[in-house]
């Protein structure tokens, strides 16, 4: 935990992730990455300079199937309060709607229940557990998918609900996430997507790519944060 408490520490002094008064929701998918975030949010919280409140809100896309007790009393021990919202969210991708490619749907769905969930209770801020593997894999599904460099930020603001949604894990990396969660009380996945989406092949992509070229994830992070080392063609 400590090495992740100090690139989170880095994370949060480079693009000023959090500020005195805050109040953040972890976004708790039940996952190893949500957890640990939330784990490191509290830690950080005994030791950082700015003052802020920390909740956890999950958006059950059962709508109530799904046991959160083992992550209720992982709370607890944590001293967080913590919130399952129900939805039906399963039922309209999979049911419903029955897309062939459910994930952008059912993030666009669970990112809007969220984010109003946090605003009902006052919150300012939104914490989400994408790590640095996360980062470099959405760049190359933005690249081979879509035709364009782009990934997400560290820190974005939500004009329609007048929340920021910010990544305190982007210098963290993923494996270092899966020997401290060993423990944590992971949900089990029952996405029948699950193992079978676009990040799943960008994963296997990446680490095929780095057995042949040793230290090429980490390259290609290094080209995306740093912006001095664009070289892109620009119009004259």
């Amino acid at each position: 935990m400590r090495k992740i408490l100090s690139v989170l520490r880095k994370a949060v002094e480079d693009y000023n992730l959090i500020e005195n008064g805050d109040k953040i929701c972890v976004g708790i998918s039940g996952g190893k990455d949500s957890l640990t975030l939330l784990h490191a949010l509290k830690a950080y919280q005994r030791f950082s300079p700015q003052h802020f409140e920390l909740i956890a809100i999950a958006i059950d896309l059962t709508n109530g199937k799904n046991d959160y007790s083992a992550i209720e009393n992982f709370c607890k021990e944590l001293d967080v309060e913590f919130y399952v919202e129900k939805s039906n969210v399963f039922e309209v991708v999979f049911d419903i709607r029955q897309e062939k490619n459910p994930c952008s749907l059912c993030a666009n769905m669970r990112r809007g229940l969220l984010n109003s969930k946090a605003k009902e209770l006052g919150c300012n801020k939104i914490a989400l557990g994408h790590h640095k593997d996360d980062l470099i894999e959405t760049f190359i599904i933005s690249l081979f998918f879509e035709g364009r460099l782009s990934t997400f930020k560290p820190k974005t603001y939500l004009s329609r609900q007048e929340l920021f949604a910010i990544r305190p894990l982007i210098y963290c990396d993923e494996k270092d996430v899966i020997r401290v969660s060993k423990n944590y009380p992971v949900l089990k996945n029952i996405c029948p997507a699950d193992k079978h989406t676009e990040r799943e092949k960008a994963k296997a992509f990446l680490n095929n790519l780095e057995k042949q070229y040793k230290g090429a994830k980490e390259k290609i992070f290094g080209a995306i944060v740093h912006t001095e080392r664009y070289n892109l063609l620009d119009k004259l």
